[in-house]
């Protein structure tokens, strides 16, 4: 069973040495025990911000190939859900990526490691909220 589900900025974080939340990133990758699961979307905008930055992509499909990430998300047999999700979240906007992630917490139960705040927005159909492991400085809501 995967340890949590894994976005977008913590993943670019951990293999970007001078990203602000890397120590922050290594410090998740070494709490909990892989795999990490994601979906397709989540691989391809960590690639992309990767290669923008001026490191190899081909880092992120290692993590991959070594069992750290899986990939076990069947995104046309989703597309419906999410685009309901989508469409719900027009105003914030929901990414493709952001709405794999809120439907494969569904799936599974499992917590979402991002550094997007927007999570705290997101419902699941049944309208609970996500469970977050993100850093204190980037919740949108403090807790008291």
């Amino acid at each position: 069973m995967p340890a949590a589900l894994l976005d977008t900025g913590p993943l670019v974080a951990y293999l970007f040495p001078r990203d602000a939340y890397h120590d922050w990133a290594v410090e998740q990758f070494s709490t909990f025990s892989p795999p990490f699961a994601t979906c397709e979307p989540i691989i391809a905008e960590a690639c992309f911000l990767l290669a923008r930055n001026r490191l190899p992509p081909m880092h992120v499909l290692e993590l991959v190939e070594r069992g750290v990430i899986e990939l076990d998300f069947q995104l046309a047999e989703e597309a419906a859900l999410l685009r309901r999700s989508m469409t719900r979240y027009a105003n914030v906007p929901m990414s493709l990526a952001d709405a794999c992630l809120v439907r494969l917490a569904e799936m599974t139960g499992l917590p979402i490691c991002t550094l997007d705040a927007d999570f705290e927005i997101y419902r699941t159909r049944r309208g609970r909220a996500l469970d977050l492991i993100m850093p204190p400085s980037r919740r949108a809501f403090h807790e008291p």
